[in-house]
């Protein structure tokens, strides 16, 4: 949440790149070379910092530490309970997918059965256009837009549209203000609106 959120601005400038080359990437380039190009240059990169690191502590500059001890610290596996209740619900998901799809092609509802032959009929148009893949991709950009970029601008955006909305508030209420005092002359047989400075001048007789 705090990648999303951009409280750390940097930090998240950096996973977006990434993200959104990694996905202009597979556009050109097939899945297999982005892995291997991605994997090629992140290796380069903490191969080169662990070196950097060993070579101060050899000068006597550094602690030794590992560069990447926090990373290697973390706690990545499931207890057993949390891996069977995954489990559980995975085969689930997958047994009420089956069941869904043994309704629509056995014809449990006619209805059902013939939207499920409409869009089969409508995928095969897609099909010719893309695959399966270029799917993934469209969609896994449109999530990491909307994902990094609706918080973004929803934060950036709510003190100028509140500003914005106080301005044109002030400017109804006048409005209003103003017809009200214009019905109560004309209620009160018309003439020229009061004054508003105290100890105005009275309109001299003739």
């Amino acid at each position: 949440m705090d990648l999303v959120y951009w409280k750390d601005m940097e930090r998240t400038g950096m996973i977006l790149t990434g993200l959104v080359v990694g996905l202009l990437s597979l556009f050109q380039l097939s899945i297999i070379t982005v892995i291997s190009t991605v994997s090629l240059a992140v290796i380069c990169f903490t191969i080169s910092v662990r070196i950097y690191y060993q070579v101060l502590y050899i000068l006597s500059c550094g602690d030794g530490e590992h560069p990447f001890k926090s990373y290697l610290d973390l706690d990545i596996s499931f207890s057993g309970e949390a891996a069977d209740l995954y489990m559980q619900k995975a085969i689930v998901m997958a047994l009420s997918a089956v069941d869904s799809l043994k309704g629509l092609f056995f014809v449990t509802n006619l209805v059902d059965s013939v939207k499920f032959l409409v869009l089969m009929y409508l995928v095969t148009y897609l099909g010719e256009l893309c695959n399966g893949l270029t799917l993934l991709i469209i969609k896994a950009a449109n999530l990491t837009s909307l994902l990094f970029f609706l918080p973004f601008f929803s934060r950036c955006d709510r003190t100028f549209f509140s500003e914005q909305v106080d301005i044109y508030f002030a400017k109804i209420t006048a409005q209003i203000d103003n017809v009200k005092d214009t019905f109560q002359r004309l209620a009160q047989g018309g003439g020229p609106p009061p004054d508003p400075t105290p100890g105005g001048a009275k309109p001299q007789i003739q």
